[in-house]
């Protein structure tokens, strides 16, 4: 199911709990509603809809990836970004890293650790600065 986009930032201030196989639907309606998105959006994390989990989906590379608890393990390369938000009004300065080693689990809830570079990794810090409760 396609969610409204929460734009309140004391929610979104708050800091994810972790999410568990339960939270599978919610996954789903991340998804859709990132697709529903896809002209001007390339990741959502679950409290941009409204549910306070640690879950993000983003584009990687015109594949949607999901993750479930992602925590960066190794990051290098600091870079100063700009960075627009669905959740947010205009672009924003974030500091980021050219690359990154993530944790995080599957839908069946099987830990991965993989690294990332470039777009995608700026994508996926941004998301995962949404589950810390960070706003850019």
């Amino acid at each position: 199911m396609i969610r409204n986009i929460c734009k309140d930032e004391l929610f979104l201030a708050r800091k994810s709990e972790l999410a568990a196989p339960e939270d599978l639907p919610v996954a789903h309606d991340l998804l859709e509603t990132l697709i529903a998105h896809q002209d001007g959006c390339v990741g959502m994390a679950a409290n941009m809809i409204g549910v306070n989990k640690a879950i993000i989906v983003f584009d990687n590379n015109g594949t949607p990836c999901e993750m479930f608890n992602p925590v960066i393990v190794y990051r290098k390369g600091l870079y100063l970004a700009e960075e627009g938000c669905l959740s947010l009004q205009g672009q924003r300065r974030a500091r980021r890293h050219r690359t990154i080693k993530v944790q995080w689990q599957d839908r069946q809830m099987q830990t991965h650790v993989r690294n990332f570079t470039g777009w995608t990794a700026q994508i996926i810090q941004h998301e995962i600065d949404h589950c810390s409760g960070i706003l850019i």
